[in-house]
């Protein structure tokens, strides 16, 4: 079986290639390298330790600025919203209207940006320099499999952090909303909370964990692909991990809109119903 990142054409060849040949390409073996995890991950091939590291780096270490930018978000959303219900005489929707907010849209995709921005960039930089050290090759002489040692452990770590780091954000976007409506537009916390409970469904907080799932897996998967498919030295990776970046942010947004097109579309409203 040919190895995606065996094929690729090196950065030496742009002259005659644009950026954009190049990027296509690149996300062509992004593609690949989803079909040969998912092959690998049926047959079983989980380095667990590995696997166990690359959880700690993606959850607990994402987790304080995780929860700085839920808490805020949480409470500019409050701030934007809340005047507005409370001048309409609707200060009992305050808290459900934040609640379907944040568990349907912005804790998980929130979280993920935050996570392509701090993780992408780093299996990026991490595997790239391995390839244009050599260090991939070594791992061939010592019949190891990247897939296997590499990128499966992140693929595992982001899919079982990202939904996990979107619940943790959802509850502290629902505290940061319930201390700006008390204390600045006398909402009180029962009457919060109240709307929160009569708003919210099972639904809405499974769709937030399906996003960050399918979130995670994108993150992983490109970060490495554009580690793995490096060339060119220490420009090379520089130029891999802002693009590997970039590219993970664009499919998280285009993700985001075909998810939530299937999962809502035709829906009743949870506001009126």
């Amino acid at each position: 079986m040919i190895e995606l990142y065996t094929v690729v054409i090196p950065l030496s060849n742009s002259n005659t290639r644009s950026s954009f040949e190049l990027w296509l390409q690149r996300f062509i073996s992004a593609l690949l390298l989803a079909g040969q995890v998912v092959v690998h991950l049926l047959q079983g091939k989980i380095h667990r330790r590995n696997t166990l590291e690359q959880m700690v780096a993606v959850g607990p270490e994402s987790l304080m600025i995780a929860l700085l930018t839920a808490s805020f978000v949480g409470m500019v959303f409050t701030i934007q919203v809340a005047r507005e219900f409370v001048a309409l005489g609707a200060v009992n929707i305050v808290g459900g209207v934040l609640a379907l907010s944040l568990a349907r849209e912005l804790s998980p995709v929130l979280t993920a940006v935050i996570v392509a921005g701090r993780v992408c960039s780093a299996f990026a930089a991490e595997i790239g320099t391995m390839r244009v050290t050599e260090q991939i090759d070594a791992l061939y002489m010592l019949k190891t499999d990247p897939v296997d040692y590499l990128v499966i452990p992140r693929v595992i770590a982001c899919c079982s952090m990202l939904p996990i780091l979107t619940i943790i954000c959802l509850i502290t976007g629902l505290a940061g909303g319930l201390l700006i409506a008390n204390s600045m537009y006398n909402i009180s916390p029962t009457a919060f909370l109240d709307s929160v409970r009569n708003f919210i469904q099972v639904w809405d907080v499974c769709s937030g964990l399906v996003k960050g799932l399918v979130f995670g897996a994108t993150i992983a998967v490109i970060g490495t692909s554009w580690g793995l498919t490096t060339t060119g030295g220490a420009k090379g990776v520089g130029q891999s991990t802002t693009t590997a970046v970039v590219t993970a942010l664009l499919s998280i947004f285009i993700l985001d809109f075909f998810l939530s097109w299937i999962m809502f579309q035709g829906m009743g409203s949870a506001v009126i119903g």
